[in-house]
């Protein structure tokens, strides 16, 4: 629960010193680098398998086309990982966040990848970096191609 704001301050977080305890810190280090990331909504999604989608080029860099950071971690990624975006409905309140999925092409060659945001008011997209693009082999000047994606339960 938020009970101040802290004017002023650039990407720092105040926590009393029942949070630090809660985390097992020593408050005598003043402070600590940590992540923010969102939970999911709803923790519970079916499993699909071989999911008819299109996948489209996604940038996950600062100040590319992507937005802003991603939706499950807060955090830009590097366009050299094999990471994603999915559609709303997929992205399932953030009940994706951190799995990893895998994206098949018409010739069965296959490609895993991390889910690491949404894609607000798209359907039936997976946002792919140009990383995977370059794996499949495809120049993303196509903009879209379809393929189909599945759950990988591990």
């Amino acid at each position: 629960m938020v009970v101040d704001e802290c004017a002023g301050c650039d990407n720092e977080v105040g926590a009393s010193s029942g949070i630090w305890k809660n985390f097992d810190l020593d408050t005598s280090l003043g402070q600590v680098s940590c992540t923010v990331s969102r939970r999911p909504t709803e923790g519970k999604f079916e499993l699909q398998q071989n999911v008819p989608a299109v996948m489209t080029v996604n940038g996950f860099q600062e100040g590319e086309g992507g937005g802003g950071p991603a939706a499950c971690d807060g955090q830009y990624h590097s366009d050299d990982e094999f990471v994603v975006s999915l559609s709303s409905e997929w992205f399932a309140g953030g009940a994706r966040c951190g799995r990893v999925i895998r994206i098949v092409d018409p010739s069965n060659y296959g490609i895993n990848a991390k889910v690491v945001d949404e894609c607000a008011g798209c359907d039936n997209e997976v946002g792919a970096s140009s990383h995977i693009w370059k794996n499949f082999d495809l120049d993303t000047s196509l903009g879209q191609v379809d393929m189909k994606w599945s759950d990988l339960d591990f």
